[in-house]
């Protein structure tokens, strides 16, 4: 018994000492949360599954969560995450308005915030902000939207209508307010005309970005102000709202029986509105690679972590009603049937089976 205690007591010992030799592991350098809002749009998915590849390759836990566009349940995700000691939250919030009480929580376990693509309002507990240019979103959809009717060499008038994204995320006015820089100006002169005199957020928003509100929205223009004329573009913030538009505009016979579909923008180069580009249904989208916002976070973490000042190249643009958040901008890119090829499959984003 005693031999065989010695040898047992010894093969512990050695396997003792091969895992005293092994690489630290990723527990070493803690755990970052990172709450998502919800699993409807494949963006957020891609989002989720680039931010944990990216921080496990560089040696950290993650606890990643979806609220499923519910505030209370992205709520009790993060304090979930503050609780168990998360050493940095990254948050793509639902609505960057009801954080506060949370993240000062976090703030007082000494834990950083960086906000993920939406702004975190309200708060000086936000240390960070990983985005991109969303102002220059919306220009970009704004001149695809009229690169699409023709102009200049076309001077119209066009026939237009206007779609925001949902009133409490932060982008949805920086969107809106970049493309109204390029519309405004077109609107005011005549060149560009809006039957239903419906401009501004708080009349032309999308409440949670969602494509079935978008839709029925887009059924009532139709039947008020364009049964004896053409709807000849649409400005549309978001691919999940493009393919409501698209749904009523088919179901009144645009893009049939000679009646040309009317130009409609998107973002965030999801599956189906590629299929619908190549289609000929809409007419592009903006391509944001979340896999290079995922690496400029994972930048912002490790440097949070090992006390160095994280790279930001905007200090001016984003205040969110407490105080100006250091961002980091990444830039947008229009992709349509010309360039979507070049752009998502030469990226190596998308594989071609998955759109062709």
């Amino acid at each position: 018994m005693t031999r065989l205690t010695t040898l047992f007591s010894a093969a512990a010992l050695a396997l003792g000492a091969v895992s005293l030799a092994l690489p630290a592991s990723a527990q070493d350098k803690g755990t970052v949360g990172i709450a998502m809002p919800t699993k409807s749009s494949a963006r957020w998915i891609a989002d989720g599954d680039n931010m944990v590849k990216v921080l496990k390759e560089r040696g950290y836990t993650t606890d990643l969560q979806y609220a499923e566009d519910d505030i209370p349940n992205q709520l009790s995700q993060i304090e979930n995450m503050v609780t168990k000691g998360a050493k940095v939250l990254v948050i793509a919030s639902i609505d960057g308005t009801t954080l506060s009480d949370v993240l000062k929580q976090a703030h007082a376990q000494g834990i950083k915030v960086i906000a993920y693509d939406r702004l975190i309002r309200d708060t000086p507990n936000v240390d960070y902000y990983a985005t991109f240019d969303n102002f220059q979103v919306g220009v970009l959809q704004a001149e695809s939207l009229l690169k699409g009717l023709g102009y200049p060499q076309n001077k119209g008038p066009f026939n237009v209508e206007l779609f925001g994204g949902s009133p409490d995320d932060n982008n949805a006015y920086f969107f809106y307010d970049g493309a109204m820089s390029v519309l405004k100006p077109l609107i005011d002169n005549g060149t560009l005309k809006v039957a239903s005199g419906q401009m501004g957020m708080d009349k032309v928003s999308t409440l949670r970005w969602d494509g079935a509100t978008a839709q029925a929205r887009m059924d009532n223009l139709l039947s008020a102000y364009y049964t004896d004329k053409k709807l000849d573009g649409v400005l549309s913030p978001y691919d999940g709202l493009s393919i409501g538009i698209l749904s009523s505009l088919k179901g009144v016979g645009y893009g049939s029986g000679g009646q040309k579909m009317p130009v409609v923008t998107g973002q965030d180069a999801e599956v189906p509105s590629v299929k619908s580009i190549l289609a000929g249904e809409q007419y592009s989208t903006i391509f944001k690679d979340t896999r290079d916002l995922a690496k400029v976070t994972a930048d912002m973490v490790d440097a949070t972590l090992s006390g160095k000042q994280p790279t930001v190249n905007d200090t001016k643009t984003y205040n969110n009603g407490v105080k100006v958040v250091p961002s980091y901008l990444l830039k947008p890119v229009v992709v349509d049937k010309g360039n979507w090829e070049q752009v998502l499959i030469g990226s190596g984003y998308y594989k071609p089976g998955q759109v062709n």
